[in-house]
């Protein structure tokens, strides 16, 4: 071979290899960043309540959520589903509401550990509202007034609420009407819808308060809320809170109104002088009222556990006298509940001293809603055992106010 020819197969075995090695560091290159890119499509990223975004983030297609962390667009979403809601009412010294409050000026506590708050709505935020309207036996003859103050009651809310209305009816059980549960609309904020399913409420011959309780967490609020009512959800009841007829207990109805996370409102109407005076006549009056098979077994359970339940089965033989002890305590246990609803959720329980008040109460419930605050956040105690955790809000920076705020949750069950 001559010397020119051997010079010609190093020089190209010399490019050769240095294009190799160009190519595959160019390759290494590439590979890393394409794997960089699968680990950033794959990690996963909190979302907030609100997310900002300005134009250099929406030129390099990233965004920061409310904890400041950035994140691209192809992440890989991870939905927090434990963010617990704490709805809050901040009142000055003489009660009236402030409404121009800021996140920083609110300090959640639950089990006593400071918590971060991720989630903030302001009072002008829309609202979900379950609205259930009591038509039993003790309220039917002012049922005109019931309706005129559940049609203020619509009117006074704002544009973007939605309203799920409930009330109670009768239907054939065995030939004999028997009270039941009936939403008359789902949430809507049709306000025509709404005006038109109040004046076709009807009346029943019982009161199954606890099962409506119970069917608005687990059908009007059955599912997750919108961003923009996270927090913002209530019942609000027109009601003496006397159950009779229902097949679901307090317990339940009030686990599940604490899990639903939605506050509770009852405007409490004094009912207890017209249901005492038609107890006390006698059964084959037409005019009378008397205690239900289901009222007497739960006074039993409660009030006198020791006793024959062949004690209370029979209204009719019962004095006077033990008829009105018994409408009695179940009043105030029915009072005594509704507090405890309203407080744990951080509502409010409005009385009414005649159904003529009503419509004031409904104002007054209707402005409660308006002024209140959601809070959020995800607990920092991760263990999911079921169990009460405590709540605490306390107010930063301002001087003689007050905070209403709901009191405590269950933690979910594995």
């Amino acid at each position: 071979m001559r010397l020119s020819s051997w010079q010609n197969i190093v020089s190209a075995t010399l490019a050769f290899a240095v294009f190799s090695v160009v190519f595959l560091a160019a390759a290494g290159s590439a590979g890393q960043q394409d794997s960089q890119t699968i680990q950033q499509q794959q990690r996963p990223r909190k979302v907030g309540s609100t997310q900002t975004s300005n134009s250099n983030s929406q030129a390099s297609g990233q965004q920061t959520n409310s904890s400041g962390e950035e994140v691209g667009e192809g992440d890989v979403l991870r939905v927090e589903t434990q963010l617990v809601s704490v709805p809050a009412v901040v009142t000055d010294k003489a009660g009236h509401p402030l409404t121009s409050l800021r996140v920083d000026n609110f300090i959640v506590m639950e089990d006593g550990k400071p918590q971060r708050v991720t989630n903030f709505a302001m009072t002008d935020a829309p609202f979900e509202i379950a609205l259930l309207l009591d038509t039993s036996g003790s309220t039917r003859e002012e049922l005109g007034l019931i309706r005129d103050a559940a049609d203020s009651f619509i009117n006074a809310l704002r544009a973007g609420d939605r309203v799920a209305l409930l009330a109670f009816n009768n239907v054939p059980r065995n030939r004999v009407p028997m009270a039941t549960v009936e939403m008359l609309t789902s949430l809507t904020d049709d306000r025509k819808v709404l005006h038109q399913a109040i004046a076709k409420i009807g009346t029943s011959n019982g009161t199954p308060f606890y099962d409506a309780l119970a069917r608005a967490a687990d059908q009007v609020f059955r599912e997750a809320p919108r961003e923009e009512v996270r927090g913002r959800r209530a019942v609000v009841a027109l009601t003496d809170g006397v159950d009779s007829s229902s097949d679901s207990g307090f317990d339940d109805a009030r686990s599940k109104l604490a899990r639903a996370g939605v506050a509770s409102y009852f405007i409490q109407m004094s009912t207890e002088d017209y249901v005492e005076d038609r107890l006390l006549k006698d059964c084959q009056d037409d005019g009378r009222l008397s205690l239900s098979a289901k009222q007497l077994e739960r006074f039993r359970q409660i009030f006198a556990p020791s006793a024959q339940k062949e004690d209370y089965q029979d209204f009719c033989r019962m004095g006077s006298f033990e008829r009105m002890d018994i409408s009695r305590q179940l009043y105030n246990l029915a009072r005594k509940e509704m507090n405890e609803l309203a407080r744990d959720s951080g509502g409010k329980n409005f009385s009414a001293a005649t159904l003529q008040d009503a419509r004031a109460a409904f104002a007054q419930v209707a402005s409660a809603i308006g002024t209140q605050y959601s809070l959020g956040y995800y607990p920092s105690n991760k263990n999911r055992d079921g169990r009460f955790r405590q709540i605490s809000v306390q107010l930063r920076g301002i001087k003689d106010a007050q905070v209403r705020a709901r009191e405590g949750y269950y933690a979910p069950k594995q």
